[in-house]
């Protein structure tokens, strides 16, 4: 049941690093392990986004697809993923975007999940922990190169 969990200041607004969050299609481009990401519905409720979306993780000769459902929610600076199906147990990421200050985040990640086989578990788990601690990262260096960096 191995989870994580991290909070991290970054000098982008809230809106642009919920925004960059919420841009699923492009974590190929730059995410630690992320081989490819598709969309396989999305629906607007309200002030709701609700995508249901497949991703491919790899590791040397390892590819694992997982579906999630991923709930965007503006109003509210938070994004929620819960899993549907794929070689996971479980799995449950929340992200959230807090005002820091002028142009100023405050972001909480946090992801929790187990593998269904033991195996594959012990071959990918280790390297999902060391992904997931990299993930901020990734976001934060995506943000600069998106958005330019701050003073």
């Amino acid at each position: 049941m191995p989870q994580f969990e991290t909070t991290r200041v970054i000098k982008h607004s809230p809106e642009k690093m919920f925004a960059l969050v919420a841009d699923i299609e492009r974590y190929p481009e730059f995410l630690p392990m992320c081989e490819a990401l598709s969309i396989r519905t999305r629906r607007e409720r309200g002030d709701l986004t609700l995508l249901v979306a497949d991703m491919t993780v790899g590791y040397k000769a390892i590819r694992e697809t997982f579906t999630s459902q991923v709930v965007l929610k503006p109003a509210q600076n938070q994004i929620v993923v819960k899993y549907v199906d794929g070689p996971f147990k479980y799995l449950s990421n929340i992200w959230r975007f807090e005002p820091a200050g002028e142009g100023v985040t405050t972001v909480h990640f946090f992801i929790d999940y187990e593998f269904k086989s033991r195996v594959l578990g012990a071959l990918m788990g280790a390297m999902f922990d060391r992904a997931f601690r990299m993930f901020t990262d990734a976001f934060e260096k995506r943000a600069d190169a998106i958005y330019g960096q701050s003073a």
